[in-house]
């Protein structure tokens, strides 16, 4: 990552930082994710090399602009999904001044929206970091379009563990996938869909 884009990247973090303190309501915070969080996924999709990925929660751009720096390195495709048409268009501008518009197909619709209309195994990853009470009712289409071997990778595990309880339930239980959560940032939960067996691949 070049130093101006990190220098952009610093700003914008702070500039989130200090808009979440001065606003009480939660829905009107920016609640970026962590410095040390977002380079672990820039990491991630440099190690995968993924085809496609998808970030559900694009906020003012922070994380997205991070994806859209490792999915150009890797010539990946990124879709990022917002529901706030202000918060967009604020991930719009800061896309724009990192230079990285054209690596990313921005969409201002419903996560839920998003992963029914999306075809099966989709997404080589995807970073969710939207409204927690859905995840469990995202959890089937989460399942359906990640491809096997793909990774799924969810922010707030720790810093908001109780509202994440029903749905670490949901992956615990399931079978087709494996987790684990990394302790930096706010928490980060990956999680692994198994690939098929060599005797059901047959």
């Amino acid at each position: 990552m070049d130093p101006e884009l990190q220098t952009l990247l610093a700003t914008l973090y702070e500039e989130g930082r200090g808009h979440d303190a001065s606003t009480a309501d939660r829905r009107e915070r920016l609640r970026n994710v962590e410095p040390e969080s977002a380079r672990l996924l820039g990491v991630l999709i440099r190690a995968l090399r993924p085809r496609g990925i998808l970030e559900l929660g694009t906020s003012n751009g922070y994380s997205t602009i991070w994806l859209a720096d490792a999915a150009r390195a890797v010539a990946a495709r990124l879709i990022s999904v917002e529901v706030d048409p202000g918060r967009a268009e604020q991930a719009e501008q800061n896309l724009q001044r990192a230079g990285l518009r054209e690596h990313v197909e921005l969409r201002l619709e419903d996560a839920l929206e998003t992963l029914a209309g999306a075809a099966e195994s989709s997404w080589d990853v995807i970073f969710l970091d939207a409204e927690r009470p859905a995840y469990p009712s995202y959890w089937p289409d989460l399942l359906r379009t990640l491809r096997p071997g793909g990774l799924l990778v969810i922010d707030n595990a720790i810093s908001h563990e109780q509202e994440l309880t029903g749905f670490r339930e949901l992956v615990e239980r399931d079978e087709r996938v494996m987790d684990s959560l990394v302790p930096i940032g706010a928490g980060m939960l990956l999680v692994v869909k198994h690939p098929p067996t060599p005797a059901a691949a047959r």
